[in-house]
C-alpha cells in the first residue's frame, strides 16, 4: 500500500477541490457498494490471488499489459473502459448519458464508475474468480481513497508515454469485429528531443482473415483523444 499511497499523494493537490465537493455520505455510499462486491475474507490472507492496479493516461497501454499478466497469473483483468463500452452496447437507460460523455472525452462520475466496477466484481465472485488487475481505476483521488479504504492493493504500476505517441496509438487502434482481436495500424517513429534517441513502435497488423473486418472505436479520433488527455492531465 505504500506505493499506492505515494501515487495517490501526487494527485492530491491538483484535485483537492474536487474531492472536497463530495460529502461523507456520498463517500460512504459508493464505498459501501464497492466493499460489498469484494470478498469478505482477509484480503491479506496467505495464498490469495494478486490485487494489482494499472494507472496511466488513456491509450498508454494499460490494457495490453494488464491483459497479458491476467492470463499469466490467472486473475481477471477488469478495465473500466471495457465496462463502460459494454454498458453502451446494452442500450439501457444509462447508455445514452454515457455515450455523450465518452464521445466528448469527458470524465465519467465516480458513482457511475464504481457502480459498474462493483457489478463486475460481484460477477467475478459468482464465477469463483479471486484477485484482480484493475485497469484505469482509480482515476481520481476520491476513487483511490475509496479503494484504499475497502481492500489491500499489492502493487500499483503507473505507465507513461509521450503524448504524440499516445495520440498516434489511439488513432491507429483497430478491433476485429468477428474475433475481437486488437490491432494497431500506426507506425510510430519519434525522434528524441535532446539527443539521438528515438521511439519506434511498429504496427501490430491483423492476420489476413481479419483485415476486412476491422473497426475503429467511436472515441478514437484526434479531437476526442486530445480532450481525454487534457482532462486526465488536469487531475495529475
Amino acid at each position: 500500500m505504500a506505493v499506492f499511497s505515494r501515487l495517490v499523494l501526487r494527485r492530491v493537490a491538483a484535485v483537492r477541490n474536487f474531492c472536497a465537493q463530495s460529502t461523507d455520505v456520498d463517500r460512504q455510499t459508493v464505498a459501501s457498494a464497492l466493499s460489498s462486491a469484494l470478498p469478505v475474507e482477509n484480503s491479506k490472507a496467505k495464498g490469495r490471488n494478486v490485487q494489482w492496479v494499472f494507472l496511466g493516461c488513456p491509450g498508454v497501454g494499460k490494457g495490453t499489459y494488464a491483459a497479458r499478466l491476467s492470463k499469466l497469473l490467472g486473475v481477471p483483468h477488469i478495465a473500466t473502459g471495457d465496462l463502460v463500452r459494454h454498458e453502451l452496447s446494452t442500450h439501457g437507460p444509462l447508455s445514452s448519458q454515457l455515450a455523450e460523455i465518452v464521445n466528448q472525452g469527458k470524465l465519467i462520475s465516480d458513482e457511475t464508475v464504481i457502480n459498474l466496477l462493483s457489478k463486475r466484481l460481484e460477477e467475478a465472485q459468482a464465477k469463483g474468480e479471486t484477485g484482480f488487475i484493475l485497469d484505469g481505476f482509480p482515476r481520481t483521488v476520491r476513487q483511490a481513497e475509496i479503494l484504499e479504504g475497502v481492500t489491500d492493493i499489492d502493487l500499483v504500476i503507473n505507465l507513461k508515454l509521450r503524448e504524440e505517441a499516445i495520440i498516434a496509438k489511439c488513432i491507429g487502434r483497430r478491433t476485429c469485429s468477428e474475433c475481437g482481436g486488437n490491432y494497431n495500424v500506426a507506425c510510430i517513429d519519434i525522434k528524441g528531443e535532446e539527443d539521438n534517441s528515438r521511439m519506434y513502435m511498429p504496427p501490430l497488423l491483423p492476420p489476413p482473415q481479419c483485415q476486412s473486418k476491422l473497426i475503429t472505436r467511436s472515441d478514437d479520433t484526434e479531437e476526442v483523444v486530445k480532450e481525454r488527455l487534457r482532462v486526465y492531465n488536469e487531475l495529475m
